[in-house]
């Protein structure tokens, strides 16, 4: 089972699943974020959906250069949730299927390449909290505790 998080499914709007991947981007106590302008200005993870016919980790790798200009190394998988939103840039009613990773930065190669989106370093400690939606706010928030557990067993 996959926890949904945000508001809750419409039964009476019809839904298009929409995969995408999304990177939790640390280095030492920092997160890669991205801003993105429009709709409104939202602090995300670096990602986005996975184009038909696209892997998930080449489309991250492609995500995350647009959102942030950098260059990524994927960890390992975190997890995944559901969120059930409008996305107005398609004007589509979407049940986003978002699966997170954990990644090092690479490479700067310079600013971000998307339209409306830059790229922001945040104390990893205040990315839980400054995050738009639940479920990003939910895996930043666990890696962080996981991090402080980690620390005080050194």
């Amino acid at each position: 089972m996959i926890r949904r998080y945000g508001d809750p499914v419409d039964p009476a709007r019809s839904y298009r699943l929409r995969p995408g991947v999304y990177a939790l981007i640390v280095q030492g106590d920092d997160a890669l974020l991205t801003l993105q302008d429009d709709p409104g200005p939202e602090l995300q993870l670096p990602g986005g959906g996975i184009d038909p016919g696209e892997h998930p980790l080449p489309a991250l790798h492609r995500e995350v250069r647009e959102e942030t200009g950098w260059t990524i190394a994927i960890e390992r998988r975190l997890g995944a949730f559901r969120r059930f939103t409008y996305m107005p840039e398609y004007d589509l009613w979407a049940e986003k299927l978002c699966t997170i990773y954990l990644a090092r930065p690479g490479r700067r190669l310079g600013p971000p390449t998307e339209a409306g989106h830059t790229a922001i370093w945040t104390p990893l400690a205040e990315a839980a909290d400054l995050l738009g939606n639940a479920g990003d706010r939910a895996f930043a928030a666990a890696w962080t505790a996981q991090q402080r557990r980690g620390r005080m067993g050194d």
